[in-house]
């Protein structure tokens, strides 16, 4: 006999609409249906959402850290299960751990970890660099970043196996022979902390860059006379773009008017950081975001919940939607149909909270997680 777990009592926001009366229902680590809750079978175990809205997990495809952790300070197993096990609690149930421009012998100790490691919301490794523009660095350190070259990325990439999902690129400093390398391995193509015309940009999406890292920050910026790689990612149909909504990385007003251009291409990173004191990046919390010790901005002290609800509040984008720029839209770049949606067939990662945006409960793979 099948064992299922049943949610009742919430509203369910499906990443296709809001489903209210009904019962969720899943068995194992899988969405079953979505029925009257009469139709329930009666050796279900319910939950009760007591009037908790529900939705599909979250998904960020660009944080560094979490809990007590920055992932760059130590790329070890021991940390990816510290970070994993904080952003759960979250509702994070879906993450790319991302490494910024970093010694050679830092992302082979990130790749070492990833591979002797494995969580079902750890979904593999950002690279933000090195390959970048110095010119657009941030808080990247100019000595580390580096010009692409072919036989370089194959090795890396090599010694990867699979792991470097994303790699964030400034695609100006990037001939057609090296972004093939990187095309051929699957990995994901953002542009960032890049300098690029609007011609470069768009050329770059032509040629397979599938998005943009985290818009207006550390690029080109949206001129009159050239509005450069901002307005090639909301000219091109096909181009995405992350946007970290925390008021402070950019005004809520930019979220608003990227919403309005490019509609369902936008979607919702944390690029959260945490406190460290060694290793290349020491980021110093400042209230609500982290900076070097130098005051340049390095990162938010945003959870993703955090941002779905900045949208609701700050931009005015309805919940359904909001909830969809940070599951839906992220799960539809990278191709993953499971996840991002609350349907028959889909992978049972799921968040309950409350009206003031509180994860109070969330199941990861079926399984309570809190």
């Amino acid at each position: 006999m099948k064992s299922y777990t049943a949610i009742t009592n919430g509203r369910i926001y499906t990443g296709e609409g809001v489903l209210e009366g009904k019962a969720l229902l899943i068995h194992g680590d899988t969405v079953v249906d979505l029925i009257d809750e009469q139709a329930l079978p009666e050796a279900a175990q319910r939950i009760d959402a007591s009037g908790l809205d529900i939705a599909p997990g979250l998904i960020d495809l660009q944080i560094y850290g979490g809990g007590t952790r920055l992932f760059s300070e130590a790329p070890t197993p021991e940390s990816l299960a510290h970070i994993a096990a904080a952003l759960v609690q979250t509702g994070t149930t879906g993450f790319m751990l991302t490494l910024a421009t970093n010694t050679p012998a830092i992302f082979d100790q990130a790749i070492e970890a990833a591979n002797a490691y494995s969580h079902p919301a750890f979904m593999g490794l950002h690279f933000e660099g090195p390959y970048l523009n110095a010119v657009k660095r941030g808080a990247h350190p100019a000595e580390l970043i580096r010009q692409p070259d072919r036989a370089e990325l194959s090795d890396l990439l090599e010694r990867a196996g699979g792991q470097v999902k994303i790699m964030t690129i400034a695609p100006e400093t990037f001939n057609a022979d090296c972004l093939d390398v990187l095309l051929q391995h699957d990995v994901l193509l953002s542009a960032g902390h890049s300098n690029a015309t609007y011609q470069e940009a768009m050329a770059g999406f032509d040629r397979g860059i599938k998005a943009a890292t985290h818009l207006f920050n550390a690029m080109s910026p949206l001129h009159h006379r050239e509005v450069g790689l901002p307005g090639a990612a909301f000219f091109h149909e096909r181009a995405c773009a992350s946007i970290i909504a925390d008021g402070i990385h950019v005004d809520y007003k930019a979220v608003s008017l990227s919403k309005k251009l490019m509609g369902e291409r936008l979607f919702l990173i944390t690029d959260a950081v945490t406190e460290a004191a060694t290793g290349i990046y020491t980021h110093v919390r400042n209230g609500d975001h982290f900076t070097l010790p130098d005051g340049t901005l390095s990162g938010s002290a945003l959870s993703l919940m955090d941002a779905v609800a900045n949208c609701v509040r700050h931009v005015g984008i309805p919940l359904d939607e909001a909830l969809r720029m940070a599951s839906l839209y992220p799960a539809r770049l990278i191709g993953a149909d499971h996840l991002g949606r609350i349907a028959p067939g889909a992978r049972a990662n799921l968040i309950l909270f409350d009206g003031e945006y509180r994860v109070q409960q969330v199941l990861l793979d079926g399984v309570t997680q809190r």
